[in-house]
Parts: structure tokens; C-alpha cells; sequence
């Protein structure tokens, strides 16, 4: 199983602190979703990041591209429109409790 890495890029800098109510709706579906594919195994990590810009992140593994690419696209913060996905080849190269 191959490792991939895939951004959420919000659509405005402080997006964490300016959600509407719509953008919060969508978001704690995204949370489901997260917890969802972590729950089935496919979900490593995810997180968002802290400062002005808040890109999320989510560590996924996946047999191929177009598998990761469907776990993205399928992320309800990107599928709404919200986020905007890129998806990259990722390698764990060093992971705590995996040598």
C-alpha cells in the first residue's frame, strides 16, 4: 500500500477563525469523514495547520493514485467547493512506532 499526502487549501487567509455557518456545517462533515476513513483504516494522519493560512493535510494510504484521488475528491470540505484538494505521492519514511 502506497502512502499519499493530500492539502486543503482554504479559500482565505484565518479561514479557522471566519467560517460561516454553511463553511462550519460542511466542516464537521469533513470531521466525520476524517474519522470515518481513519475508523477503516485508510486515514494515517490529518490536522490543519496554524497561522493566517490554515491548509489542512491528511496522510492517506491507498494502492494507487486514482484510489487516493477518490479519498480526496470524496472529503466533503473539497467535494462542497470549500477547499481546494492536491494531491501528492507521499513517503512515511520515519514514523514513530514504525522502524
Amino acid at each position: 500500500m502506497a502512502e499519499w499526502i493530500y492539502f486543503l487549501h482554504p479559500p482565505r487567509d484565518d479561514f479557522a477563525v471566519t467560517m460561516g455557518d454553511d463553511e462550519r456545517a460542511v466542516f464537521a462533515q469533513h470531521r466525520a469523514y476524517l474519522e470515518e476513513i481513519l475508523a477503516q483504516g485508510s486515514l494515517i494522519l490529518a490536522g490543519p495547520t496554524g497561522g493566517a493560512v490554515n491548509t489542512g493535510i491528511a496522510v492517506v494510504e491507498a494502492p494507487d493514485e486514482s484510489s487516493a484521488r477518490a479519498i480526496m475528491d470524496a472529503d466533503p470540505a473539497i467535494a462542497a467547493g470549500i477547499m481546494r484538494g492536491e494531491l501528492r505521492a507521499f513517503r512515511a519514511t520515519f514514523l514513530r512506532g514504525r522502524f
